[in-house]
């Protein structure tokens, strides 16, 4: 923490006002890099979740400015949270933040895909589901017959209607659709 609150000569990351306390990690990240930290005094990090709170948050019109790129993130992040407020949108317009900060920061509001079976029951990873009619696996000689059972399937990641299992010692993918959690 001391290294930390040296970068800013001890002050607040964002407020520049108040002693640090506490080494925030700017998400996704999640170690203990600090330069993936920002230095914030308790009141930044106690109004960090109060959107209603854009009064206090114009000190954002200076912290964007910082050399240092979790600053910089963090500060875009909770800008773009008063982006109609014309403060937020002057400041937002007038810097120019790289794109790997940008996509740094607007990666806390991306909604991970959510995979449901064909009752929308939420599916996770190693669960095991039923067929809820039969299947032609394609690249095999054989049809998957309704009410086979799938043991600890894989969710795929890139797509929130696929799932992976095994059926006959097979690796395939199925639609989510033609599935239930069992």
């Amino acid at each position: 923490m001391e290294k930390l609150k040296a970068r800013n000569n001890n002050l607040c990351e964002l407020c520049n006002l108040n002693e640090p306390t506490i080494a925030f990690t700017v998400s996704p990240k999640s170690d203990e890099d600090i330069n993936h930290q920002v230095s914030l005094c308790d009141t930044c990090h106690s109004k960090l979740n109060h959107e209603n709170e854009s009064h206090y948050w114009r000190c954002l019109e200076g912290s964007i400015w910082s050399e240092t790129p979790a600053v910089k993130a963090l500060s875009y992040r909770l800008l773009q949270n008063f982006k109609n407020e014309d403060w937020a949108n002057n400041t937002l317009s007038s810097v120019d933040v790289e794109e790997e900060i940008v996509n740094w920061a607007m990666s806390a509001f991306e909604i991970a895909a959510v995979h449901k079976d064909a009752f929308g029951n939420i599916l996770e990873n190693g669960d095991n589901v039923v067929l809820t009619q039969a299947l032609d696996v394609k690249g095999t000689n054989f049809t998957a017959s309704k009410g086979t059972v799938v043991k600890r399937i894989k969710l795929v990641s890139e797509n929130a209607e696929h799932i992976e299992g095994k059926i006959n010692e097979q690796s395939i993918v199925i639609l989510t659709k033609y599935v239930k959690k069992q």
